[in-house]
């Protein structure tokens, strides 16, 4: 454990609940901190992934108060969280089926705050190596990361231990697929040290209800949400739609018309491609299904 001078130290809040939060500190210790009174007249709330400057008042106790937030790299609003370096999202192969017209909502909500997405695929023993390959192909062309697993045979967990190295990662997924069991298999060699805050926070090992961040490593955390069934997409209009989908790009411009938004328009380079099957037909048809979302908005 690194000594320190003082009663001040830098840390990283990996819990908020009820008041408190609840800082990896530099010295490997979890500390119980109340935030001073200065957050709330400032109207500035702490987050979970802040990076933190703490005054420790009770280091046998280990408790404190959090008195400065270092800049933030980026803020997410679902799930409420700070310094975020990529997200993984957990869809099951099968049992549940996955719904990909939630997954594509969830990687327009990820780049519009230019967040890298790694899509995981779990329980592959329930298809086919076809199904697979049809999955990678089609996400891969998306601008993501595809990776498959089955947690329950514990294949291809090291893979995703790789991906997560060094890295602040938000983990996310509907219900019923398997996020909570990739999690505690990805905590499976975390050292005492580790669980030792698992323990100290009073974490459920298979019911997320609040977000938190897991600490694996000194400098490698994720951050574990409660599962999603539905997203709504917020901040964009119906003519920004097509730029979330970066298989479009290549053949922006070289459509009949300028501003062509690729559904109704005759001599479309984009609908021209999908015809080629240079665009995946899943994600042109979740595309058209949005922006008809969008476009039935009523604007006030």
């Amino acid at each position: 454990m690194e000594e320190y001078d003082g009663e001040f130290m830098q840390g990283k809040i990996i819990r908020g609940i009820g008041g408190f939060y609840y800082v990896y500190a530099q010295d490997g210790v979890l500390y119980e901190c109340r935030a001073r009174g200065i957050f709330r007249k400032e109207k500035i709330k702490p987050l979970v992934g802040d990076d933190a400057e703490i005054s420790v008042i009770d280091a046998k106790e280990a408790t404190g108060n959090v008195d400065r937030l270092l800049p933030r790299r980026n803020a997410l609003i679902r799930p409420a969280a700070a310094n975020v370096d990529q997200a993984l999202v957990v869809f099951a192969l099968a049992d549940p089926k996955p719904n990909l017209n939630l997954l594509d909502r969830f990687l327009i909500m990820m780049r519009q705050q230019e967040i890298p997405v790694i899509v995981c695929f779990n329980k592959t023993d329930l298809t086919t190596r076809e199904e697979q390959e049809e999955l990678a192909k089609t996400y891969q062309n998306c601008g993501c990361r595809v990776c498959f697993l089955c947690v329950a045979r514990q294949e291809g967990i090291e893979e995703v231990q790789e991906l997560l190295e060094g890295k602040t990662t938000v983990v996310a997924g509907p219900s019923g697929v398997g996020k909570s069991s990739l999690t505690n298999a990805l905590q499976s060699s975390v050292q005492m040290e580790v669980g030792e805050v698992s323990r100290r926070i009073g974490r459920g090992r298979h019911t997320t209800r609040h977000t938190e961040l897991i600490v694996l490593r000194r400098d490698t955390y994720f951050l574990d949400t409660p599962g999603f069934s539905s997203l709504y997409l917020e901040g964009i209009e119906r003519e920004e739609l097509k730029d979330y989908f970066c298989e479009f790009a290549p053949y922006e411009g070289r459509c009949r018309f300028q501003g062509c938004m690729h559904i109704s328009e005759p001599d479309c380079a984009v609908k021209e491609a999908l015809a080629q099957g240079r665009i995946a037909g899943t994600r042109y048809e979740n595309y058209v299904l949005l922006a008809q979302e969008l476009g039935g908005r009523k604007k006030y």
